[in-house]
């Protein structure tokens, strides 16, 4: 089946989106100032979970707001391949952010079930309120970017985790109003900590698989090769390399044996092959190195080299 790897990079791409991220940046700094100081004064580690998650969510977007700039560089002779990956580098950091946070909350959290502490449950109500709405503005100013951006959508994650940690305290808050339950605060601790870890872990193995060169996801590389091998004046296909250069551009690189016959058509055949991969499998960045069957390379592997 032919494959779409066309991106519609969405009008956010550019001065808008970055208007955007700052105004972002700006209303979570605000958010947790205001959440640091609800907790310190009611008690409640859950609304300060809650506001280190939202200063993290602050600090990713300040992140992806400068790997945004970096990305748009062109390529020089320091960084051939151009700033593209910034990005997925940006990812890699947001996402092992919330990792330590998850971490660190559950200790805190499991502390606390130890020892239950007395908490203002009408403080952490109304600056959990307005934390939520917060969350999602934030998200809804980020959404449209995180289709196109392993980068954005770290930052936009964070914020979906931060809201549902919104909702979590608030909750705890009526819990704690309703029926003095103080041991709630810290359940929803750990579920804040819990939701944090899922979504990195999840996310996590997508950027890590770009930064170690690993093939694209929707991509088969025994389906790209036996393409390649079924062009007519191919007889061997070797040295391969399929990988991601950032989050939207597959590369190939490739040694194709040319039957003797077929050498003197060896540009039309490696224009064909090129033609083949743009269009059955979206792949436009393609290396070809061609060789006779007089001139085969030793200790010939199918996939990469020794």
């Amino acid at each position: 089946m032919p494959h779409d790897h066309h991106h519609h990079h969405v009008a956010l791409d550019g001065p808008k989106g970055d208007r955007n991220l700052v105004l972002a940046i700006a209303v979570n700094l605000g958010l947790t100032v205001a959440q640091v100081i609800g907790g310190i004064l009611s008690g409640s580690l859950a609304l300060v979970a809650d506001a280190l998650h939202n200063l993290s969510d602050a600090l990713s977007l300040v992140i992806a707001a400068l790997a945004r700039r970096v990305a748009r560089k062109p390529a020089d002779a320091g960084m051939t391949f151009g700033y593209a990956r910034a990005e997925t580098v940006a990812a890699l950091i947001n996402y092992t952010t919330l990792i330590v946070l998850g971490l660190y909350l559950c200790s805190e959290a499991i502390m606390r079930l130890l020892d239950p502490q007395p908490v203002a449950g009408w403080t952490v109500v109304i600056i959990a309120g307005i934390a939520l709405v917060v969350d999602l503005v934030t998200a809804g100013l980020t959404f449209a970017m995180a289709r196109d951006s392993q980068n954005i959508r770290a930052a936009f994650l964070h914020n979906l985790a931060d809201a549902a940690g919104s909702i979590g305290v608030i909750v705890a808050g009526v819990g704690i109003l309703t029926f003095d339950w103080w041991i709630i605060d810290p359940i929803v601790t750990l579920l804040i900590a819990g939701s944090i870890l899922w979504l990195a872990f999840r996310e996590i193995g997508g950027v890590i698989r770009v930064l170690m060169l690993g093939t694209p996801p929707d991509l088969d590389t025994e389906d790209v090769l036996d393409a390649l091998a079924a062009t007519d004046g191919v007889t061997d296909v070797h040295h391969a390399h399929l990988w991601q250069m950032d989050e939207h551009r597959p590369a190939l690189q490739a040694h194709l044996v040319l039957s003797e016959r077929d050498w003197a058509r060896s540009e039309s055949i490696r224009n064909e092959v090129k033609l083949t991969m743009q269009h059955r499998f979206g792949i436009r960045h393609v290396t070809l190195e061609l060789e006779s069957c007089d001139f085969e390379c030793p200790d010939r592997h199918r996939i990469g080299h020794d």
